[in-house]
């Protein structure tokens, strides 16, 4: 476990995200129940790395070589209507370096799934960074896929949140950097259901059958769940009995027809074609299909019982040539100027302290957004899904797939 400050912040922000990360050790049962787990489980342990030394880092020639391919998820940075990025073309002409964006991250599990081969060999994997969420981020650290930053080309990582330094995973962040942190919560339609949705509960009403999309991310779908069910998932008391009282829930409204798909991102496309009128969503999402219809479609609202609060993060594998490439790309990132302006186009919480003193001046109407700034109040009913070891993440992440397939 990481060492924490001994006295919380005065930001509520970091004070929540300090609190949250005071996580105690999981009491668990090692042995999985239910038909099927097996197979799961040996192919979630598949992805582990085998024997042998671990990757070594690439060559870095990105004093020759002034490229940089990202890999991101959708609508995680802001757009012009022309579909540009402006922030990375400013980038891109103060530092000289051209780069290639890519929006082909959907799902943790999915992208991993494509990548994980040159990453034990520590070769390219078609990316130079990538912001894959923490618990991921935790595996490739501890699988040793991922390369040692030098704080050095990064001076601008002093502006970040002071909780966020020192993970569990990563102490002193040397291998890692946030990009973006967010809730995951409940959201409707407010045309088809105006009188909203305030529980999970509500997502099993049997007037939503088919209509319901849940998101494939388990810690998300099955905090929200556990959540719902009194579980405070931010800490170490509870187990598998716990973990197997939710998925029995899941399953459930996967085998009744009552939820349609486990999805990534594109849950956001059943929102607009109309073949999902409710969701367990993330935050920033439903923001950006507001501003693409015009009006305020959809809602989204952290749940009565609580949501769950993530963070998604910059690393470099090892297979990457262009590592301080890389890491002038996240320096720019961290000027407060800089992650205003993404934030009031993203609408997730930015890292970056000082950023909101911009965004009250430059962009006022988000500098009181909930879900960009939130207050304490806000925090305190959001939970981070406490760090698993990797016994823990392949059982749950198991039981998951295994419903998931179903659906």
């Amino acid at each position: 476990m990481s060492s924490l400050p001994k006295s919380l912040p005065e930001d509520p922000i970091i004070r929540q995200l300090v609190m949250q990360a005071k996580k105690s050790q999981l009491s668990r049962r090692h042995l999985l129940q239910g038909a099927g787990i097996g197979a799961t489980a040996m192919a979630l342990a598949a992805c582990a790395p085998a024997g042998g030394s671990a990757p070594k880092p690439a060559t870095d020639v990105s004093d020759t070589d002034k490229t940089l391919t990202w890999s991101n998820w959708p609508a995680y940075i802001d757009e012009d209507d022309a579909g540009g990025y402006p922030t990375l073309i400013n980038f891109e002409s103060a530092e000289g370096i051209s780069v290639e964006y890519k929006v082909d991250i959907d799902d943790n599990n999915t992208y991993y799934g494509t990548i994980k081969d040159q990453l034990a060999l520590g070769q390219a994997t078609g990316a130079d960074t990538f912001c894959l969420t923490e618990w991921m981020v935790a595996r490739l650290i501890r699988f040793k896929y991922v390369q040692e930053l030098d704080a050095a080309n990064i001076p601008n990582k002093k502006n970040l949140a002071p909780a966020l330094l020192n993970p569990d995973f990563d102490p002193g962040r040397k291998m890692s950097l946030p990009w973006q942190n967010g809730f995951a919560g409940i959201a409707w339609n407010t045309e088809e259901l105006p009188a909203g949705l305030k529980s999970v509960d509500d997502l099993w009403d049997p007037s939503l059958k088919g209509k319901v999309t849940v998101l494939s991310e388990m810690r998300d779908t099955m905090g929200l769940i556990m959540l719902s069910q009194g579980v405070d998932v931010s800490t170490g008391d509870w187990g598998m009995d716990e973990y197997a009282n939710a998925i029995e829930v899941l399953e459930k409204q996967v085998t009744s027809g009552q939820i349609s798909g486990i999805k990534g991102n594109e849950y956001m496309q059943d929102f607009v074609s109309g073949d999902a009128l409710a969701a367990i969503a993330w935050s920033g999402d439903i923001t950006v299909l507001n501003a693409e219809a015009g009006y305020e479609k959809w809602k989204f609202a952290l749940p009565d019982s609580g949501g769950t609060l993530w963070g998604d993060t910059f690393v470099v594998p090892m297979g990457s040539p262009r590592k301080k490439n890389a890491e002038a790309l996240m320096n720019y990132y961290y000027e407060p100027e800089v992650a205003a302006e993404v934030a009031a186009w993203v609408n997730y919480i930015t890292p970056v302290a000082g950023a909101q003193a911009v965004a009250a001046e430059k962009y006022p109407e988000v500098a009181d957004n909930q879900l960009i700034f939130p207050s304490e109040k806000t925090l305190a009913n959001s939970y981070i899904f406490r760090t698993l070891d990797s016994a823990d993440d392949q059982a749950f992440n198991a039981e998951f797939q295994r419903v998931k397939l179903g659906a």
